[in-house]
């Protein structure tokens, strides 16, 4: 499995000199299964470089896209997929199970947010609403579970028939306390032992309690659940659009130390745009 990340930011898309390192386009990540079959993890403007990366290598014709949910930061980039307007693609759109095929549709494509309508687009687009049990994607099994995010979201685990496993959780805020121990639980069993788990983490204990209650978990809390999840490696994603790339460094060798003290056997990263992790067959 080969996963490479298009977009990390969170929020709004963060050009400009001081974020250039880490990357400014919102959330986007490929996820190239074994046999080739190409997932998508989310549609924000990271999406634009994917879509002529895909046209590139000739691996347009099928893609599947889940979506964690359908705030701006996580669709804005789908118009501008360079595979929607080729005739000879097809795009299997995985949203959130519930009015969110409806709301998706109006809300990208009509005459007040964008020129085009969802009836004009060139490629054939299907909408699969995702099951409450898992189901197969080519040679990999899918998991869904639901986030903790203002209007709902929700997280995916891919186990490859290879062997290598994801789990991508992002807009979900970790609570702390008695009313947060469940929630955690769930989802470190939920990404028991992945290969790769990536979790938001927009903010730092000094961004609380004024973003308490946003849907954006705070750094420390992620490493607690890398930690008892046993990942091992755990992403943090979806970076605060004011955060710098001095700021992620800073991020990067706090964290690094409190694993190596806390949980050695998971080892750190900070999403950086552009960015390859190949996940070895097992």
């Amino acid at each position: 499995m080969r996963v490479t990340f298009y977009g990390v930011r969170g929020s709004v898309p963060a050009p400009g000199p001081t974020t250039a390192r880490y990357g400014g386009n919102t959330s986007c990540v490929e996820v190239i299964l074994g046999d080739g079959t190409t997932l998508v993890l989310d549609a924000g403007t990271g999406m634009r470089a994917l879509g002529s990366t895909l046209l590139e290598g000739g691996r347009h014709q099928r893609t599947h896209l889940l979506l964690s949910h359908t705030h701006w930061d996580h669709v804005l980039g789908l118009p501008f997929f360079a595979p929607l307007w080729r005739k000879d693609s097809e795009i299997l759109v995985y949203p959130l199970p519930t009015d969110a095929q409806e709301r998706f549709q109006r809300t990208i494509f009509d005459d007040i947010h964008f020129p085009v309508s969802v009836n004009d687009i060139p490629a054939k687009v299907e909408f699969v609403k995702p099951s409450e049990e898992p189901w197969q994607i080519g040679p990999a099994r899918v998991r869904r579970i639901a986030l903790n995010h203002p209007g709902s979201a929700q997280g995916f685990r891919i186990d490859d028939a290879s062997g290598a496993s994801l789990v991508y959780l992002t807009d979900n805020e970790l609570l702390r306390g008695e009313s947060g121990e469940a929630a955690l639980d769930a989802l470190a069993r939920f990404s028991e032992s992945a290969d790769l788990l990536i979790h938001d983490s927009q903010y730092l204990d000094a961004d609380m309690p004024a973003k308490c209650g946003w849907g954006h978990s705070v750094v420390d809390d992620v490493l607690t659940l890398g930690k008892r999840a046993e990942a091992r490696k755990l992403v943090l994603f979806h970076h605060d659009p004011d955060r710098t790339d001095g700021d992620l460094d800073k991020i990067k060798v706090r964290s690094t130390a409190w694993l190596a003290e806390h949980a050695p056997e998971t080892a750190l990263c900070v999403a950086m745009e552009g960015q390859t992790v190949d996940l070895a067959a097992k």
